[in-house]
């Protein structure tokens, strides 16, 4: 054994020896002057749970009292053209704007408003004040905040909003054209545990199944059934009369009706009553 090996097992031998009488805890070795820091480490804080506000990315927590000013204000000015609740009608939505839901400070808001849009037919409104855009704009960031959170701040899991009654008369007139509650829909409640999700599948219902096809030829024929496979490159069809078909995709025309087109309309127009009173309604369907 050389002694430079000696002397390292030596030393490592006198540094388990320190380490034992001082209870396992090395410290460093302080240079002249510098005080040994005895403060106790911090416990790392307990992780907060993130709030339905910041999970779904809204900014800064609208003013709920600059918003109640701002409501009638709303009214008495914008709803003519973008629609009870700010859901659109001969003006754009305005719960779904871009320019609203990044707008945290007002200011893009503020310059609309005071200027318009002439291109798009709306007027400057110059009369407003300052604090007067202010509540309106925090009023919209409200409706943005109550739609985005649709799910969770009225009902929660057991969700005891809602009318029944409502929701018949609600079904019967915007929803019995396409749905039956002793057909398509026959035994619904008892096929969601919680009433929020029949409301989400309601508010956006998903496609399942085969997706029905028609595929219009070159020279004009049709063909009806199943479609099979169809992206930029290649279209296939099974008809129901006979085996599968496959075409270019570029060389003929697919026709892809859209099964959820009506729920599509329904959505900007639905109120947060209507959807309540609908779920309630479709509870009781057993």
């Amino acid at each position: 054994m050389t002694k430079t090996r000696t002397f390292l097992l030596s030393v490592v031998g006198l540094v388990s020896v320190l380490a034992a009488a001082h209870g396992g805890v090395l410290r460093p070795v302080l240079a002249a002057g510098q005080e040994s820091s005895s403060q106790p480490q911090q416990a790392r804080p307990t992780p907060r749970r993130m709030d339905s506000h910041t999970a779904l990315g809204l900014g800064r927590v609208p003013d709920a009292a600059a918003a109640k000013r701002g409501e009638p204000l709303y009214g008495q000015n914008c709803q003519a053209c973008h629609g009870e609740g700010a859901r659109g009608s001969i003006g754009p939505s305005l719960v779904r704007s871009v320019l609203v839901l990044h707008d945290d400070d007002d200011t893009e808001i503020a310059q609309v408003v005071r200027s318009g849009r002439p291109q798009a037919g709306m007027p400057p409104f110059k009369q407003l004040t300052d604090a007067q855009v202010h509540d309106i704009a925090e009023y919209l960031h409200q409706l943005i905040e109550l739609s985005a959170n649709r799910g969770l701040y009225k009902g929660a899991e057991t969700m005891e909003s809602g009318d029944a009654g409502k929701g018949k008369l609600y079904f019967a007139a915007h929803c019995a054209s396409c749905h039956s509650v002793t057909g398509d829909l026959a035994g619904i409640g008892t096929k969601f545990a919680q009433p929020t999700a029949l409301m989400a599948r309601i508010a956006w219902p998903d496609e399942h199944g085969p997706q029905a096809a028609t595929v219009v030829l070159a020279d004009g024929r049709r063909l009806t059934g199943t479609l099979v496979h169809y992206d930029d490159f290649e279209t296939t069809l099974k008809p129901a009369d006979g085996g599968e078909q496959t075409w270019p995709t570029d060389t003929v025309k697919v026709e892809i009706p859209d099964k959820i087109a009506p729920h599509r309309a329904l959505l900007p127009q639905y109120s947060d009553d209507d959807l309540h009173n609908l779920t309630r309604y479709l509870m009781t369907i057993k």
